[in-house]
């Protein structure tokens, strides 16, 4: 879909703004101390010399370049995550806009992918999902899933509870086959806010595609005996619930011919 050059410049710029509000997330939900966990307080400080940033240095991307990766204070190295998941969610909000334009739809990828995002990096670092990733985007999902009328709102009430109830289900049974925990919370959470943005369908088939990228990644490993004992599924559940998005009226359509057929 062609798209106004504004409404692109837009969409990046917004996307820029919500890569660098997402490195703060990845940043800090992820500590232990609820009271280093806040968003907005204190402000971002360079961690090595704990000297406050300015907001010259805080524009997405380009302070990192006009300092050379550098902290203005100490001159110590800044990480280079920051300007690579600006990067990488400035280019996902132009492609949302590219593909669905200015409408519900294009806002629910932009945000439902910037949320993925910080899911799997937070996931295959910590082996954690914040909750505040998933209520954050549970309340987004049901919310644009108001755009469809009452019918999409059920169909998307419906989704976060297939979610929820499939993951804990799978847990439950999992944790007695294993006798340990195969499911975590932050997984079973994170369904329930898949859902809300790919309604029961999409839930069911998010879960088969995260299945099958886990085992293309874990099967080597068991192997090659280099078997984690932990596995970082959210990042699976991030890859699925992507594909799923994009392309899982397609692929749920295909099926059902395809049973027809048969």
């Amino acid at each position: 879909m062609a798209a106004d050059p504004i409404l692109l410049v837009g969409a990046g710029v917004l996307g820029l703004c919500f890569g660098s509000f997402l490195n703060v997330c990845i940043l800090r939900l992820a500590k232990e101390d609820k009271k280093q966990r806040s968003l907005f307080h204190p402000p971002s400080t360079c961690p090595r010399c704990g000297r406050r940033i300015e907001w010259r240095d805080n524009i997405p991307i380009v302070s990192w370049l006009v300092l050379h990766g550098r902290c203005r204070a100490c001159g110590q190295p800044i990480s280079l995550q920051y300007p690579v998941i600006e990067a990488v969610v400035g280019v996902l909000w132009i492609v949302a806009m590219l593909a669905y334009g200015p409408t519900a739809r294009f806002l629910a990828a932009a945000l439902l992918g910037t949320i993925l995002l910080g899911i799997a990096v937070t996931d295959a670092r910590h082996y954690l999902i914040p909750d505040e990733y998933n209520w954050a985007g549970l309340l987004i999902g049901l919310g644009l899933s108001l755009t469809a009328g009452v019918p999409g709102f059920i169909d998307k009430v419906l989704g976060a509870a297939v979610g929820f109830a499939l993951l804990y289900t799978v847990g439950l049974v999992g944790e007695w086959v294993f006798k340990e925990e195969a499911m975590g919370g932050g997984d079973v959470k994170m369904m329930a806010m898949v859902g809300a943005f790919v309604g029961w369908k999409g839930v069911l088939l998010t879960v088969f595609a995260a299945s099958a990228f886990g085992s293309l990644v874990y099967v080597p490993l068991l192997l090659l005996r280099r078997r984690k004992r932990h596995v970082p599924f959210g990042v699976f559940l991030a890859m699925g619930a992507t594909v799923v998005f994009v392309f899982g009226d397609a692929i749920i359509d295909w099926y059902v011919r395809f049973l027809r057929a048969g």
